[in-house]
């Protein structure tokens, strides 16, 4: 059977005669064999498909956000010049079944189906900046290390950031004594018994008058 291809042609070339015909009975002759055609050219068009829609997927993050974790806040550190190494004691670990997301400032370490559970290793705010591209892992049959390399070389004093509760506010735009006092009392908060008693006693002398306001020379 002729495809709807050839018919189509066959259409055209008829139309063609058509246009240079000239007797009625010819005109309609081509006339009844185009009407023909063009009835067979239509039952040879496929029927439409239906489209079935898809499901859209639930993004892995979407799905992620929706799982329980278990925080590991307990693992041990150590550190060079270069990096620091995180060890996290966890069995079972699948090293295609971990998403880790490594940031200038911060890391977060998701572990999945674990023996069953989720895990979660994260550190909002580092004490120093870190190279993210540079950052891998190792897993070990009971154990993960994590390698975290420094932006700059130098030893840490923490991994995690600590405000310097010490270091007194002198901006100039505010009051001098508001940065002595605040000093002052970070340092009673942080000393131990002896400390308080040396601050508290010095500053109950000052303020009866027993001895000069430790403090005077600021105003």
């Amino acid at each position: 059977m002729a495809s709807s291809d050839d018919f189509a042609l066959d259409i055209e070339e008829l139309k063609q005669l058509q246009s240079i015909a000239k007797r009625p009975r010819v005109v309609s002759l081509i006339s009844s064999e185009i009407g023909k055609l063009e009835k067979l050219s239509s039952q040879q068009t496929p029927a439409p498909v239906p489209t079935v829609s898809k499901p859209t997927p639930i993004s892995s993050a979407a799905s992620n956000s929706l799982l329980n974790y278990v925080t590991l806040a307990s693992f041990s550190w150590d550190q060079d010049n270069d990096q620091l190494k995180i060890y996290i004691s966890l069995e079972g670990v699948d090293q295609e079944k971990i998403e880790a997301d490594f940031k200038p400032i911060s890391f977060d370490i998701k572990f999945h189906d674990v023996q069953g559970k989720n895990y979660r290793c994260a550190v909002p705010k580092l004490n120093k900046e870190i190279a993210p591209e540079k950052c891998k892992l190792v897993v070990k049959p009971k154990r993960v290390i994590v390698t975290l390399a420094k932006a700059s070389k130098g030893s840490w004093l923490d991994l995690h950031y600590k405000e310097d509760k010490l270091k007194p506010n002198l901006d100039k735009k505010q009051d001098p004594m508001a940065g002595i006092m605040d000093l002052m009392k970070n340092m009673y908060e942080e000393g131990d018994e002896d400390m308080k008693r040396t601050i508290a006693k010095a500053w109950t002398d000052a303020r009866s008058g027993k001895t000069a306001d430790p403090l005077q020379s600021y105003r």
